[in-house]
């Protein structure tokens, strides 16, 4: 593998030539690369099946190594998010604003790109793909440095969005070695040779990435997401929203990690939605109040409060209405996503209102947080971070601006 000095290098030329690219020509080299990952599906599982079996061997739980699988049907998926964002408006150009001053001059606030991006994800191999789609499609070079326990996938996938690509621009997406802590220093004290990174994974992933940053970072922190059952909430909706969040995929940030029921109408509440839940095999850590109502949970300690258990764990807490729940959340949410179950819309408007979060959800699953399910086709993540971005981050997310002021001869006079 090349020097990362020289992919560096080899990015940002490539990310000066993206960066005035037509979108006809971004749009076929997308739709190609989408075609080539479906006659690559049998090459790509092949290797992906041994970045599977390796982390069973490690013991890694089923919730995680699900995040890992990139079979077939998973390959057709992300084919898909690459045509979708190929369908997508260009941002790139977008006037954000146009306006004539008193004296004339025309001023213009224009989308541009960001440069070069540093990509930094565990598991997942779908984001090879995706993150590379969305940088290139919103005129960025993106240098991925996906984990070790994803190699094989991650390697067999950017090669063949590569080889999509047009020659003049396939340094836009290259990848970084993946197999030592030091190579992720690199790529964050990279100073002037990349413009962001973006890290993605698991928590101990973000701190280090955030701690020894030294070029911008936005942050895709845990999801602690909560789901709040409100007095007078439809029982039978309840139980299908709490099992879709919680059990659907129960390792992805998006995933319900706790639910709190409103004390009042808990002995008419928790136990069918408890019942449902353990049914599926979900492991119930409650506190005195649920587990006098469900015997069978578990006592929760007080580092479950604020857990992502990324498996199929969920803590559960009786607590005193809307104000218990939002004091809660408050307190032991990440700002990743919230939800509530209700038929007060005096509720509903409250939650919307007061929950700090990057996504607050109203009588909805919490795994409706995602890019594709929000319409942007595919995300390089989701920021819990407020700056510069906050949600799925599409391809809006990875633009910046610039001025553009046109004159005719003026001069500024003081």
């Amino acid at each position: 593998m090349a020097a990362f000095s020289e992919i560096c290098a080899r990015a940002r030329t490539a990310a000066r030539a993206l960066a005035i690219a037509p979108r006809a020509e971004k749009d076929a080299a997308l739709e190609a690369a989408a075609e080539a990952l479906v006659a690559g599906a049998a090459r790509i599982a092949e290797e992906n099946a041994k970045d599977v079996a390796a982390a069973r061997e490690r013991g890694t739980k089923d919730a995680l190594v699900d995040r890992l699988v990139l079979d077939a049907p998973r390959v057709a998926a992300v084919a898909r998010s690459l045509r979708e964002i190929a369908g997508q408006d260009d941002p790139i150009g977008q006037i954000i604003e146009d306006r004539t001053r008193p004296n004339g001059l025309r001023v213009r606030r224009v989308r541009v790109p960001l440069g070069v991006i540093g990509m930094i994800y565990e598991a997942r191999p779908n984001v090879t793909a995706e993150a590379a789609a969305l940088c290139f499609k919103s005129g960025n070079a993106v240098i991925l440095r996906g984990g070790s326990d994803a190699i094989r996938t991650n390697e067999a996938v950017a090669e063949i969005v590569r080889a999509a690509l047009p020659a003049r621009v396939r340094d836009a997406v290259q990848v970084a070695d993946a197999a030592t802590r030091e190579s992720v220093l690199e790529m964050v004290r990279a100073e002037g040779a990349i413009d962001l990174v973006i890290p993605r994974g698991g928590e101990a992933l973000i701190r280090f990435v955030t701690e020894n940053a030294r070029v911008p970072v936005v942050q895709h922190y845990k999801g602690v997401c909560h789901l709040y059952v409100d007095a007078g909430a439809d029982v039978d909706e309840a139980v299908r929203i709490a099992v879709d969040a919680k059990l659907s995929r129960p390792g992805v940030c998006n995933a319900l990690e706790c639910l709190l029921v409103d004390r009042a109408a808990a002995p008419a509440l928790l136990p069918p939605i408890a019942a449902a839940l353990s049914a599926a095999g979900c492991e119930l850590r409650g506190d005195e109040a649920t587990r006098a109502l469900v015997p069978s949970a578990k006592a929760a300690s007080a580092d479950d409060w604020g857990r992502e258990f990324l498996d199929r764990i969920l803590a559960v807490r009786v607590v005193d209405g809307l104000d218990g729940a939002l004091d809660h959340v408050a307190r032991y949410g990440s700002g990743h996503t919230e939800a509530i179950c209700t038929r007060d819309e005096g509720h509903a408007a409250r939650f919307r209102a007061e929950v700090d979060a990057a996504c607050v959800v109203v009588n909805a699953s919490t795994r409706f947080h995602d890019g594709g399910e929000l319409g942007l086709g595919a995300e390089i993540g989701i920021a819990t971070s407020r700056l510069h971005w906050r949600g799925p981050m599409g391809l809006e997310s990875l633009t910046t601006m610039k001025w553009i002021v046109d004159g005719k001869g003026q001069i500024r006079q003081s």
